[in-house]
C-alpha cells in the first residue's frame, strides 16, 4: 500500500500533509498485496472489541505505567484503545478518509497521557505494542483465509510499520507540546504563589497548597534575602513595592539565576552546605528576593550572612527570621529594610545586627531631621574640616569610645582625637559622655551615611 504513510525518518518530526493517492500501483504484486491487506483489515474492524480486550490485557501485563490507569478506570482506557484502533485500522483501508481523524486521535492520546503524567516511553511502547498486535492479526487472518497470500504481505510490511512510526511521531510531538504547556502553567502558578507570599497577599486557605507546590513546610522558619546591584536610587526597594514574575530555583550550587526580561546581574552565591542554598528566587523591580528555609540554630542567619559571596558593588540584605509561610510578607519587608541599610558601595547587612541603621532607613524623614538638628552646626565649616571631625567621631564610636583605638585607626595621637571630639561638642552643644546625646549623634551619623542628608 504505497503512500499510505510517509517515510520512517520523516515520521519522527510530526505529522505532514496527507499525500495524494497514487494513480497506479508500483507493480501487480503491490496491487495484490494491498487487496490482501484490505481483506484482512476489514476482518479486524469487525472484531475490534476482542482486539481491544487483548491489547488492554497486554498493556496491563507488560507496561507498568499503564497498570495504575487501568486499575483506576479500565473502561476509560478501553475506550481510548478502541478509538485508536478503529481509526488506525480504518486508515489501512481508507487512508484519505481516516488519516486525519487517526492523527487527531493520536494527538489527543499524547496530550491526555502527558496531563496524567504517564511517561512518554510508556505511551510510545503502548503504540508499538498495538502496531505489533495489529500486524500479527493481519498475518494470522491472511494465513487462515489463504496461506499463500502471506508472501504478498511482505510488499506492505514497510508501509504498515512506517505507519506505526508516523503515529509514534504524532504522539511524541503532542505529548511534548502538552508537557511544555503544563510546565509553563505549573511554573506560572509557582511564580504567582511566590509573589503572593512575598507580598503578604496569599490567602490562609492557600498556604497548604503553596507548601506542597513549593516543597516548603507551612509552619517552618524562614528569612528573606534581598539583593540589588549598584547605588540606591530614590525609588529603590520601596516598602510594599510590587514584584515581577519569574521564579527560579537556586538549589544548583546556590547560584541566583534570572528570569526573562531581567538585566544580567552578578550572581550571589549561597554556601552549598547551608539549607538556605535551596532558595526560591523571585525578581522584583529593584531587587531580587530569595526565600531562605531555616532549619539550624538561632545563629544560623549570622553564619549565612558571613558566608554569603556578594560580588563588588552588590548589596544584600537579610531580614529577621519569621515563623510560617504566612509571615513571608513581613520577612520580605524586613529584608528590604536591611537592604536599604547596606552601604552604597555594597556588602551584606543582617538586619538583626544593624537595628539602629534599620531604624534610620525605616523613617528617612525623621532621620534626616535628626541629622540636621545634631550635625547641622558642622555644615558651616569648611568641607575638609567638617570631614575630619565626622571621620574622627565615627572612628571613636566604632572603637566603643576609646580614643586610643580611634587614634590607631586614624594614624594620629589619642590627644588629637580628644581635641577633635571637644571641638565637636563646642560646635554642636552635645556632650558625648551623656548617653542620650551619644545615641542621637550615632543615629545622626548613620542618617548622613545611609541617606546622604
Amino acid at each position: 500500500m504505497p503512500q499510505v504513510v510517509r517515510s520512517r525518518n520523516g515520521a519522527l518530526h510530526g505529522p505532514s500533509p496527507v499525500p495524494p493517492l497514487p494513480h497506479r500501483f508500483r507493480s501487480l504484486a503491490d496491487r495484490e498485496a494491498v487487496e490482501v491487506l484490505h481483506r484482512a483489515a476489514r476482518v479486524l474492524v469487525a472484531s475490534l472489541p476482542a482486539l481491544t480486550d487483548r491489547l488492554v490485557e497486554a498493556l496491563y501485563a507488560q507496561e507498568p505505567a499503564y497498570r495504575a490507569a487501568i486499575d483506576s478506570d479500565r473502561a476509560e482506557v478501553w475506550q481510548e484503545v478502541h478509538h485508536s484502533l478503529r481509526h488506525n485500522v480504518g486508515s489501512l483501508i481508507q487512508p484519505r478518509e481516516f488519516r486525519e481523524s487517526a492523527h487527531r486521535t493520536s494527538r489527543w492520546i499524547g496530550e491526555i497521557r502527558a496531563e496524567q503524567g504517564v511517561p512518554l516511553d510508556a505511551v510510545l511502547h503502548a503504540f508499538r505494542m498495538g502496531g505489533a498486535m495489529v500486524w500479527q492479526d493481519l498475518v494470522d487472518e491472511t494465513a487462515r483465509r489463504d496461506p499463500d497470500d502471506i508472501r504478498l504481505l511482505v510488499h506492505v510490511a514497510a508501509d504498515v510499520w512506517n505507519f506505526v512510526d508516523e503515529h509514534c511521531g504524532v504522539v511524541a510531538d503532542a505529548y511534548r507540546q502538552a508537557e511544555r504547556r503544563l510546565s509553563w502553567r505549573r511554573e506560572n502558578r509557582q511564580r504567582l504563589m511566590v509573589a503572593a507570599l512575598l507580598d503578604g497577599t496569599a490567602r490562609i486557605a492557600d498556604l497548604a497548597e503553596a507548601a506542597e507546590m513549593l516543597g516548603l513546610p507551612e509552619q517552618g522558619r524562614y528569612a528573606v534575602l534581598a539583593v540589588a546591584v549598584g547605588p540606591r536610587g530614590p525609588g529603590a526597594v520601596a516598602a510594599g513595592g510590587g514584584h515581577g514574575a519569574g521564579l527560579v530555583s537556586a538549589s544548583d550550587a546556590g547560584v541566583a539565576r534570572h528570569g526573562p526580561g531581567l538585566a544580567a546581574r552578578p550572581p550571589v552565591v549561597l554556601p552549598a552546605a547551608h539549607p538556605g542554598a535551596a532558595a526560591l528566587w523571585h525578581p522584583g523591580p529593584d531587587a531580587e528576593f530569595a526565600i531562605l528555609p531555616l532549619t539550624g540554630p538561632p545563629g544560623e542567619l549570622s553564619e549565612l550572612a558571613a558566608a554569603l559571596d556578594v560580588p563588588a558593588g552588590t548589596r544584600a540584605g537579610i531580614g529577621s527570621a519569621v515563623e510560617g509561610l504566612a509571615a513571608l510578607g513581613d520577612a520580605r519587608r524586613l529584608a528590604e529594610t536591611a537592604l536599604r541599610a547596606c552601604p552604597a558601595s555594597g556588602g551584606t547587612v543582617l538586619l538583626d545586627e544593624h537595628l539602629p541603621d534599620a531604624l534610620v532607613v525605616s523613617s528617612p524623614a525623621l532621620a534626616g531631621a535628626l541629622a540636621d538638628r545634631v550635625l547641622g552646626p558642622l555644615d558651616r565649616l569648611d568641607p575638609a574640616d567638617r570631614g575630619v571631625i565626622v571621620e574622627t567621631l565615627t572612628a571613636w564610636l566604632d572603637a566603643d569610645g576609646s580614643a586610643q583605638r580611634a587614634g590607631a585607626r586614624l594614624y594620629c595621637h589619642r590627644n588629637t582625637v580628644l581635641n577633635r571630639l571637644r571641638r565637636f561638642e563646642q560646635l554642636t552643644g552635645r556632650c558625648l559622655t551623656r548617653p542620650r546625646d551619644a545615641v542621637e549623634v550615632s543615629l545622626a551619623l548613620a542618617a548622613r551615611r545611609l541617606l546622604g542628608t
